[in-house]
């Protein structure tokens, strides 16, 4: 059976489960698929000469991304309305750079590190760039020892986090199906407060590893494999009951408004009136709730547009005890720049921009000749600006606000310098730009991961849905359906103190993960000057 892994067939058999990959994401949650899938690759990978671990890693990435965010197809072109082929275009643009991540990660361990065709049992060594390398021939070996086991364990899930670091920032990043976040309803989420979504990647890949080790591997091997597994899930089982964060003061009552309005109508001149009476009729009943939340650029229009009915909501708000928090574009006078933005209405107005941009939409990463043929989505202000890096917590009703605008909330690193002072987490979006998809309930699970992370209550303001109150556990407390106008009412818990993670960030799993390559490429090394005769151990 391990030849299987050798042929045509398993190559191109990588598409489909590269794609089966996404069904461990939101709303499926088939979990357990993000051990099976990465545990072919890895098998894939194993022995094979460069080119083919290259091939391997295109080809299911390839899968996994064509399947995880088909949704973009709506946003662009349904929504847009940008021509087929330049969809077609766009979508495959970003398909092939997350393959090719993996295909240059594939290539690299098996080239370098040492994963790949090595001496077989009569220590013949096959050439790097071999193409039909025995499969398994190093393997097998007893000079070899527990080296392939090594390998599945911590080399191979040490490379996958790192990559999944890496394009999460790299280019403006695309942190998008990142592996941990299909394991926040099991145990694993105990490590989430402890070193973030890619200490959880680490572990999975770790046990997608040892699931191939155990497969190829003899007895003591599989012992071995089988025992990681059980460790990792009984220590996250028991940090799940660990406590980071301390409450603080008493609850504080909230309402989310969701307005679940189309988005091929937002901006519709016609529809400006009706979604400002929309909002004031949703939030009328709710006066007098601590704190008021309502979605990513609410009002279809700029602030300084709106100041009378702003001040309107501002007074009515403050007669009865409540802080309005609001997603609202912004003009800036005084740069000449759009922001993306959110605004607190409470003792004095306050504003936070959005830090992560969306490519495409929110700002055109090409040549200013080109830009107008590519602005396919209908926002009327196109171009926005960043916010600041070093922006405060939000003062509302009494607390602290760390806020993020849509999908700049799948950064987890962002938002922890602002942890320090914040009491309550709030995340505004609209998510309408997919459609009935997938994808709001995939940026749901992060969310989740965010309120985890930190340690603090979330609350989750989505134009059409999924708007939530999620616990912070990362539970969901409560949440409106899609698509339909309402408001969520609850009362929430303030928290202070700060989570490993908090203090951290992503840099202790991202070092342990570097420091294994290199002692990987070290070993990698090594192995190549034994094979040419150029040193011995």
């Amino acid at each position: 059976m391990h030849a299987f892994f050798r042929t045509r067939t398993a190559l191109w058999l990588a598409l489909p489960v590269g794609a089966l990959l996404s069904l461990a994401f939101a709303p499926f949650d088939l979990w357990p698929l993000a051990w099976l899938c990465p545990a072919y690759l890895f098998l894939m990978w194993h022995n094979a000469c460069p080119r083919r671990a290259a091939q391997a890693g295109f080809i299911f990435t390839a899968g996994t991304y064509l399947a995880g965010t088909y949704w973009l197809y709506h946003s662009i072109h349904e929504i847009g309305h940008a021509p087929f082929l330049l969809t077609l275009l766009v979508m495959c643009a970003l398909v092939t750079i997350m393959a090719a991540y993996s295909a240059c990660i594939g290539y690299a361990l098996t080239r370098w590190f040492g994963v790949g065709a090595a001496p077989d049992d009569s220590g013949a060594a096959v050439r790097s760039d071999a193409r039909d390398p025995p499969i398994f021939a190093a393997a097998a070996s007893p000079r070899q020892g527990w080296l392939p086991g090594l390998h599945f364990m911590l080399l191979l899930p040490a490379a996958w986090t790192v990559l999944e670091w890496f394009r999460g920032w790299f280019l403006s990043g695309f942190p998008w199906l990142a592996l941990g976040y299909t394991h926040i309803d099991t145990a694993l989420a105990g490590f989430a407060p402890v070193g973030g979504v890619y200490s959880m990647s680490f572990l999975i890949a770790l046990c997608a590893g040892a699931l191939a080790a155990a497969w190829r591997g003899g007895t003591g091997i599989r012992l071995v494999a089988l025992g990681t597994i059980a460790s990792v899930w009984l220590a996250g089982l028991a940090l799940t009951k660990q406590t980071w964060t301390q409450p603080l003061g008493g609850t504080v009552s909230v309402a989310i408004v969701q307005g679940a309005v189309p988005q091929e109508m937002k901006w519709s001149p016609e529809m400006r009136d009706a979604t400002i009476d929309l909002y004031r009729d949703l939030t009328r009943p709710s006066l007098g709730a601590d704190i008021i939340v309502w979605p990513e650029a609410a009002l279809p229009a700029l602030a300084h547009d709106l100041i009378d009915v702003l001040s309107e909501q501002w007074t009515q708000a403050s007669d009865k005890g409540s802080a309005l928090v609001l997603g609202q574009l912004r003009y800036d006078s005084d740069s000449r720049s759009y922001y993306n933005a959110v605004l607190a209405l409470d003792e004095e107005p306050q504003w936070y921009a959005k830090r992560r941009l969306v490519p495409f939409s929110e700002f055109f990463p090409v040549p200013e000749w080109v830009r107008g043929w590519l602005r396919g989505m209908d926002l009327p202000y196109s171009g926005f600006q960043a916010g600041g890096r070093d922006q405060r917590a939000l003062d509302a009703g009494g607390q602290k606000l760390a806020a993020s605008i849509c999908y700049e909330d799948s950064y987890g690193s962002d938002q922890l310098s602002m942890l320090e002072e914040a009491t309550l987490l709030v995340n505004v979006t609209n998510d309408a730009w997919f459609g009935d998809s997938t994808a709001a309930y995939q940026h749901l699970q992060i969310s989740r991961t965010r309120a985890l992370e930190a340690g603090r209550m979330l609350l989750r303001a989505a134009n059409d849905g999924i708007s939530a109150i999620i616990a912070a556990d990362g539970r969901i407390v409560a949440s409106l359906p899609r698509f339909v106008p309402g408001v969520l009412s609850g009362n929430v818990q303030p928290r202070t103190g700060l989570t490993p993670y908090a203090r951290g960030g992503n840099w202790p799993i991202v070092s342990l993960c570097m420091a294994i390559l290199l002692t990987g490429l070290y070993r990698g090394r090594r192995q190549s000057l034994k094979s040419a005769g150029l040193t011995s151990e």
